[in-house]
């Protein structure tokens, strides 16, 4: 499963929205430019403000994790206080139906936070590598397998 799901780019040429791939925001994450899988151009990021959204994903990877473990936490006390005769039955149900409604609500807004389309520019031909660089890259890549 993978960390940023939602993540959808939106090519400026062919104005077509679609799901990105892990390799292509993974090109995105290090500023490399990619095909669009539609028109075929070379397309980037290049707006500051939807990168810096992009590379602030990283503070939501924890949530879900932590999320279990406070949940599974505040169940344990609530059962343990009402064994003890701390609360009663109906407050440890109470208190077990607010852990569960405050853990959902916690991840839908995660998820949320996490959906987002990119606007993907075109990149110009100065900006892209040659063909005997990429020549060169694929015939490496290619000797070391």
């Amino acid at each position: 499963m993978t960390a940023a799901i939602g993540i959808k780019g939106h090519c400026a040429h062919c104005d077509i929205t679609f799901e990105l791939k892990p390799w292509q925001l993974n090109a995105i994450a290090i500023h490399e430019p990619f095909d669009c899988p539609y028109c075929q151009r070379i397309v980037q990021l290049d707006c500051p403000r939807q990168l810096r959204q992009f590379k602030s994903l990283n503070r939501w990877v924890l949530v879900r994790p932590s999320m279990v473990v406070l949940t599974c936490v505040a169940l344990i006390v609530a059962l343990v206080a009402e064994w003890t005769g701390l609360i009663s039955v109906v407050g440890q149900l109470n208190v077990s139906l607010v852990t569960v409604l405050i853990h959902f609500l916690v991840l839908r807004y995660a998820r949320q936070r996490q959906r987002m389309t990119l606007d993907l520019q075109g990149v110009h031909p100065t900006n892209a590598l040659p063909i005997e660089q990429l020549a060169r890259i694929a015939c490496a890549r290619l000797g070391q397998q």
